[in-house]
């Protein structure tokens, strides 16, 4: 610290705790549309502090722990405000529960994350990253409310998304992150043309085409677990025959 920080990579770290501040006060006020959005565009900030610190060399100790606060704030506290004032009340202890324990999860997923950090997990995700969570929570609330309008009463699918996210956070799950792209080496062009496609795409329908990207992302997650699952198996069962 007598050195100084990196302001930079900070400051964009700073931004994204700034939008998950925001996203809180607005679900308080009854605006769930305008806190998903702040919390979606948190995910740019914390993808770009990241980024930058590597390109330039600038990751530090300090970093790493303001940018674990800023996530828990971002991803983990203002998503379960904005879930619990959106739909979760109405299931009284159950929602408040539900909610917490999604917050309790992400710190547990935290905490894991800098432990881990220069070993276990150098390149994957060890469990679904608490970014991608609060982008499958918050990314359901404008997709229900571009296809069905405002929420009306209790909605069982939303309680058990918040306990599945929960417990995805917590689990040995190996998630893929956007860090495991090196922009320095090169890559297939076909790469490049998905990737322009699915920015029409979300340009397009971003309600919509963002919660079933995410969706997208939990399942295969869980799909590419169970496959590697199987094939570990596979040759103790042929063995033991």
């Amino acid at each position: 610290m007598r050195k100084g920080i990196y302001i930079l990579p900070n400051a964009l770290t700073l931004c994204g705790m700034f939008l998950g501040f925001y996203a809180i006060l607005a679900s308080f006020k009854g605006s769930f549309i305008h806190a998903a959005w702040a919390i979606l565009i948190a995910n740019i900030f914390d993808g770009l502090d990241g980024w930058v610190a590597r390109l330039t060399h600038s990751t530090t100790k300090f970093g790493i722990e303001l940018d674990s606060l800023s996530d828990l704030i971002a991803f983990g506290v203002a998503p379960a405000v904005l879930l619990y004032g959106w739909s979760l009340h109405y299931f009284g202890r159950f929602g408040w529960g539900a909610a917490f324990l999604y917050v309790m999860c992400g710190a547990l997923r935290l905490a894991r994350f800098n432990v881990q950090m220069g070993s276990a997990e150098s390149k994957a995700f060890t469990g679904m990253p608490i970014p991608g969570a609060a982008t499958i929570a918050t990314s359901s609330v404008l997709f229900y409310h571009e296809m069905w309008g405002s929420l009306g009463g209790k909605n069982y699918l939303i309680l058990a998304l918040i306990f599945v996210l929960a417990i995805l956070m917590v689990s040995t799950l190996r998630y893929h992150g956007l860090k495991e792209i090196d922009p320095k080496r090169r890559k297939p062009f076909w790469i490049l043309v998905v990737f322009v496609i699915v920015l029409v795409l979300v340009a397009m329908h971003p309600e919509n085409m963002i919660f079933i990207f995410a969706m997208c992302y939990m399942l295969w997650g869980i799909i590419e677990n169970a496959v590697m699952f199987y094939k570990k198996r596979r040759p103790n069962t042929a063995s033991s025959t």
